[in-house]
C-alpha cells in the first residue's frame, strides 16, 4: 500500500500557521478533486508495475524474476525520499515545491516511452519511485487547503488516505483494459495523461504558501543518505529474498549488511546533533516503540491482500480480466472505510477503531483460510473487502494519533513521526510480501512432499485417477505410455496447485492467528488504561500527554 508523508500543516516551520481564508464551494471541490486526482496518480503508478509484472517482462524479454527489479527500484526511494522533501518544500516554498514535483513527474512519465530493455526499465523505475513521492504529500495538501482546521484530521486526513491506498487497487481493476494490444505502452499513456491533468490543477490551483525557512543542513544530508541506503538495502532484500532465495545467493547478505551499517551510522550522527534530523532518544520511548509496533503489525497482516489472494489465484490459472471484479469491491471497500471514519474520528476513539479493524482483519483472513482449488474470485468478495475496509479504518486514526503526538512536542518532532509511519508503511509492506511469500514457498514444498508419498502406483485412488485422466485424453494422443505419461503429469500438476493452496490456507490462518493475538493484546491494553485511570488516577494539576495509537 502507498503511503503518504504527512499532513501539509505538520510541516516544521519557525513560522506561526497562516490564518484560513475559507473558499468556495467551487474552488473546495476544485481542491479536493485535485487531491483526488493526484492521489490516484500515485496510486496507479505504483500498482501498474507490480499488477503486471509478467506481461512487462514478456514485454521486455526477461524473466519475471529478473522483471522484479522494476518493482523493487520503484521502491527504493518512496520510503526515504519524503523526509528530504519535507524540508525542501519547507526551505524553498510549497507552491515552487509543488510545481517543481509536478514538472519532473511528467517529464519521466514521457520518458518511459523509451525504455528499451531491462536497464533502461530499472533505471526510469527508480527515477519514478523518486519523482512519485511527492504526489502524496501534494495530494494531502490539496485535501486539507480548503478545509477548516476542525475539518483537515476529521474530513481531509481519513478521505486523502483512502484515495491514496485505493490507486494501487484501482489499477489491478483498469490494467487489463490498458494492457489488450499494446502492452506496457497502454500503462504508459495512462500515467502520461494523469501527470498531464496532475500538472495543470497544480498551476491552475495554486497552494497557499507559508514563509519559507531555512532549515536543511550539510549534516541533514549525510544522514538522509545513510537512511536512504538503509531503508534501500532492506527494501531489495525483502522484495528480492523470497524470489532469489535467502540463503542461495551471497550478495543478498551483503545487502542487508550494508543496511544495517548505514541505518547505524545515521544513529549514532544524529544521537551527537544538536538539532538532529531525527530525535532518536524520542524514537526508543515506550509510547514510539508500542507505536512502531502497532502500525508494523497492522502493515504485515495487510500484506494478506497485496500477496496473498492475487498470487494464489494466478497459481489457479485465474486471469487478470477475471480478478477485475473482486479488485473493483476491494477498492470500493478500501474507499468506503475512509469515508466511515469521518463521522466519528475524534482522538479518543482512535483505540475502538482498531479494535474493529483488528476484528474485520481477523474474520475475514479467517474465511481466506479455507479456501480449495476449486476456489474462484467470487467466493473471496466478502473476505477481501472486510479487509480492505479494515485498511482504511485503520491508517487514517493511526497518523492522526501519531500526528497530535509529534505536534505536542512541537514542529522538530514531525520529521520523527514521519520516518515511524514511512518506515512500517513502506518497508513493513516489503517485509509482509516477502516473509509472506517465504511462507508460501515453504509450505508449499512441504505440502507437495506429503501428497507426493501418498500418490503411489500402489495407492488404488492414484491408479483410478490415472486411469480417468488417460481416458479423457485417449482422442488426443495415441500413443499408450505418451498417454499415460502425460495422465501423471496432470495429476503432478494438481498435487502442485493443491499444495500451493493448502499453503496459501496456512498462511491466511497464520494472519488470522497474527490479528487475533493484536486484538486480545490491544484488549488488554486498554482494560490494563481503565484501571489505572479508576484506581490511581493522576492528580487534577498534572497534565497527561497524548499517547500514540494503540
Amino acid at each position: 500500500m502507498s503511503q503518504p508523508e504527512a499532513a501539509p500543516e505538520a510541516a516544521p516551520s519557525a513560522a506561526a500557521p497562516a490564518p484560513f481564508v475559507p473558499m468556495s464551494w467551487l474552488a473546495t471541490l476544485g481542491y479536493i478533486g485535485a487531491s483526488v486526482v493526484i492521489g490516484l496518480t500515485q496510486g496507479l503508478a505504483q500498482g501498474f508495475v507490480s499488477t503486471n509484472l509478467p506481461q512487462i517482462a514478456g514485454d521486455l524479454g526477461v524473466t519475471t524474476t529478473q522483471a522484479s527489479w522494476l518493482m523493487a527500484a520503484f521502491m527504493i526511494p518512496r520510503a526515504s525520499m519524503p523526509l528530504l522533501l519535507i524540508k525542501i518544500r519547507t526551505q524553498f516554498g510549497l507552491r515552487r515545491f509543488a510545481e517543481v514535483a509536478i514538472l519532473i513527474y511528467l517529464a519521466v512519465s514521457l520518458a518511459e516511452f523509451a525504455i528499451s530493455d531491462l536497464r533502461s526499465a530499472v533505471m526510469v523505475q527508480f527515477i519514478a519511485g523518486m519523482t512519485s513521492a511527492p504526489l502524496s504529500t501534494l495530494a494531502f495538501m490539496y485535501m486539507l487547503e480548503p478545509l477548516p482546521p476542525k475539518w483537515k484530521m476529521r474530513l481531509g486526513l481519513p478521505m486523502v488516505m483512502a484515495t491514496v491506498a485505493a490507486g494501487p487497487m484501482l489499477a489491478r481493476v483498469i490494467s487489463p483494459a490498458l494492457m489488450g494490444d499494446h502492452g506496457w505502452d497502454g500503462l504508459h499513456f495512462m500515467a502520461l495523461g494523469l501527470a498531464a491533468i496532475s500538472l495543470g490543477l497544480v498551476y491552475a490551483l495554486p497552494l497557499t504558501s507559508a514563509p519559507r525557512v531555512k532549515v536543511i543542513a550539510v549534516m541533514d544530508l549525510v544522514s538522509w543518505l545513510l537512511i536512504a541506503i538503509g531503508f534501500g538495502g532492506l527494501t531489495v532484500g525483502f522484495i528480492m529474498g523470497s524470489i532469489y532465495w535467502w540463503t542461495d545467493v551471497a550478495w543478498l547478505g551483503w545487502v542487508l549488511a550494508l543496511a544495517i551499517v548505514a541505518l547505524t551510522l545515521a544513529a549514532v550522527i544524529e544521537l551527537h546533533r544538536k538539532t538532529p534530523l531525527l530525535d532518536i532518544r524520542w524514537l526508543a520511548s515506550p509510547a514510539m516503540v508500542h507505536l512502531t509496533i502497532t502500525l508494523l503489525i497492522f502493515r504485515l497482516v495487510l500484506s494478506e491482500q497485496s500477496s496473498g489472494a492475487p498470487r494464489m489465484f494466478q497459481v489457479l490459472g485465474v486471469t487478470q480480466d477475471q480478478l477485475v471484479p473482486l479488485f473493483a469491491v476491494i477498492t470500493v471497500a478500501t474507499v468506503l472505510g475512509g469515508l466511515a471514519l469521518i463521522p466519528f474520528m475524534k482522538p479518543e476513539r482512535v483505540p475502538l477503531f482498531h479494535l474493529i479493524a483488528l476484528a474485520l482483519i481477523a474474520t475475514g483472513a479467517f474465511m481466506d483460510s479455507h479456501s480449495t482449488i476449486d476456489t474462484r474470485p467470487a467466493q473471496m468478495m466478502l473476505s477481501q473487502a472486510l479487509i480492505a475496509f479494515a485498511g482504511s479504518f485503520f491508517l487514517a486514526p493511526a497518523m492522526m494519533r501519531g500526528l497530535i503526538s509529534a505536534l505536542a512536542r512541537g514542529p522538530n518532532y514531525i520529521l520523527s513521526f514521519v520516518i515511524v509511519f514511512l518506515s512500517t508503511q513502506s518497508l513493513g509492506g516489503a517485509m509482509g510480501s516477502g516473509l509472506f511469500s517465504t511462507l508460501i514457498n515453504h509450505r508449499q514444498a512441504l505440502h507437495l512432499q506429503v501428497l507426493s508419498e501418498d500418490l503411489t502406483a500402489a495407492d488404488p485412488l492414484t491408479v483410478a485417477s490415472i486411469a480417468q485422466r488417460s481416458l479423457a485424453l485417449a482422442p488426443q494422443v495415441a500413443d499408450a505410455a505418451l498417454l499415460r505419461a502425460q495422465a501423471v503429469a496432470l495429476i503432478a500438476q494438481d498435487a502442485s496447485a493443491q499444495a500451493y493452496v493448502m499453503a496459501y490456507n496456512d498462511a491466511y490462518f497464520l494472519t488470522f492467528l497474527v490479528a487475533l493475538a493484536a486484538l486480545c493484546a490491544l484488549i488488554l491494553h486498554l482494560f490494563r488504561d481503565w484501571l489505572m485511570a479508576r484506581f490511581w488516577p493522576l492528580p487534577a494539576s498534572i497534565p497527561t500527554n497524548s499517547e500514540p495509537a494503540k
